[in-house]
């Protein structure tokens, strides 16, 4: 199947899922998809309609509404206000884990009515970069791992995030990274969690509690991209459904705490080949072509898609000297002060990790901008600066990366990257949705202004 157009349902897959849904008495199936934020958005089915094969449809603008709930103006999505199909991908039906009475999801693709994805849809982006790597006879291998803050609930934004109580009393202050202690306080919450992965087919590796606070990092096990992305969407919506259920806010803001460690969504990438080689390695275990013109399409191209990997400009605040979050284009091996890791493995294992996307960043558009701009420098044959050793968290590269949403934003617009790996109608309607966000961003006042600028100015 073409990766542009939309599978519609196969009967031979539905009679299963029929039989599944009857027999775990779902009554509705939630026809969810990712918008530009990554924030599950759709529409609510019975079950019987579902198992009849009812056509849904949403407007085609809901994929670029903002996270205010905002859209841009027309030009972005149809003068017309069209619709969009919701075509389920079937393979990824799952029950509920925080539903009372039974219900299903299952994670669709937008359709636009002509029967080609819409290039509106995260998703979507993705299928097209996956798709030149299909040309080429590879398969993207992918493993992200995500940090993210547990707070208590609390209904004022206005007031800072504070950490849940704990069995003792208190409140964690931060000396507790790489320990158990908060994980056992917060058992019921992650007992929860695990069982909600086993009921999504989230496959997880390893947990541990993070530097911050209150700070704890999931690794998802390895595996094709597509499935990594609709893993790791699931994954976020559940640790947020699930933290309610328990009073708890789990934040995956990029730096909701200022003076503590930002949240990661650092992204592990190699390539395999069509005889299920690692296209990173030579047959004598060296690094190949591929491994390094890889590295040279992300130096190069990475700080065109800025805005993929760090979407608020809350993001930009992660960057600290100091506190593990790399804002350079350099590589290295095993070296954390980069932006560009490769950790030690064997040459089966050989991997590149991205260090610059923030836990706040849409899955699907991250790994889409991450492996384009691999895909980029492969298909260019480019060559990569050469390795790094030291610390070079805030380095001078050859090539600068933005340090603000608006920066990042102008960069985007004024290079061809993006438009040339997503489309310009995804290219223009990405940047519009940001330039909402901004204006909304900059019409606040803040703390800040109000501390010190109100006596002095």
């Amino acid at each position: 199947m073409n990766q542009h157009t939309a599978a519609t349902h196969d009967t031979g897959q539905m009679k299963p899922l029929a039989d599944w849904l009857e027999k775990n008495k779902v009554r509705d199936v939630e026809m969810c998809f990712a918008d530009i934020s990554g924030f599950a958005r759709g529409k609510t089915l019975p079950a019987a309609a579902f198992i009849r094969g009812q056509d849904l449809r949403i407007a085609r603008a809901v994929p670029i509404q903002s996270c205010t709930g905002d859209f841009p103006d027309y030009r972005f999505y149809g003068e017309q206000d069209p619709d969009v199909a919701l075509v389920p991908d079937l393979s990824t039906m799952r029950l509920v884990p925080w539903a009372r009475t039974p219900r299903a999801l299952i994670i669709c693709d937008c359709v636009d009515l002509d029967g080609t994805l819409t290039p509106l849809a995260p998703r979507s982006a993705l299928k097209q970069v996956l798709a030149r790597y299909t040309a080429l006879g590879l398969t993207p291998i992918v493993a992200p791992e995500l940090e993210f803050y547990i707070f208590a609930a609390s209904p004022d934004a206005s007031v800072p995030f504070q950490m849940p109580p704990l069995r003792s009393g208190r409140r964690e202050t931060g000396f507790d990274s790489f320990s158990f202690s908060t994980l056992n306080d917060l058992e019921a919450f992650f007992d929860d969690v695990y069982r909600a992965c086993e009921m999504l087919g989230i496959k997880t590796d390893t947990w541990v509690h993070e530097m911050g606070p209150s700070q704890f990092e999931i690794n998802l096990q390895h595996g094709p991209a597509l499935q990594l992305a609709d893993q790791t969407f699931l994954f976020k919506t559940a640790l947020k459904e699930i933290g309610n259920q328990h009073g708890l806010n789990v934040v995956c803001m990029a730096k909701p705490l200022a003076g503590q460690p930002g949240s990661s969504m650092h992204i592990h990438q190699s390539l395999v080949d069509q005889a299920g080689h690692n296209a990173f390695s030579q047959t004598d275990g060296s690094e190949s072509a591929r491994f390094f013109h890889y590295i040279a399409g992300m130096q190069h191209y990475l700080p065109h898609l800025m805005p993929l990997f760090c979407p608020s400009p809350n993001s930009y605040r992660r960057f600290v000297k100091g506190l593990a979050a790399p804002v350079n284009l350099s590589w290295g091996i095993d070296n954390r002060s980069v932006g560009l890791r490769v950790p030690r493995s064997g040459p089966e294992a050989r991997r590149v990790e991205n260090r610059l996307p923030g836990c706040d960043a849409n899955p699907y558009l991250t790994l889409a901008a991450s492996l384009g701009a691999g895909l980029l420098g492969i298909e260019q044959k480019l060559v990569p600066d050469e390795a790094v050793t030291g610390n070079v968290f805030l380095g001078e590269d050859k090539a600068s990366l933005p340090r603000t949403l608006d920066g990042a934003l102008e960069v985007m617009a004024a290079q061809p990257t993006a438009q040339a790996l997503f489309g310009g109608e995804f290219a223009r309607a990405y940047v519009a949705v940001k330039e909402l966000e901004l204006s909304s961003f900059h019409g606040e006042i803040t703390p800040w202004e109000r501390r010190y600028l109100a006596t002095l100015a």
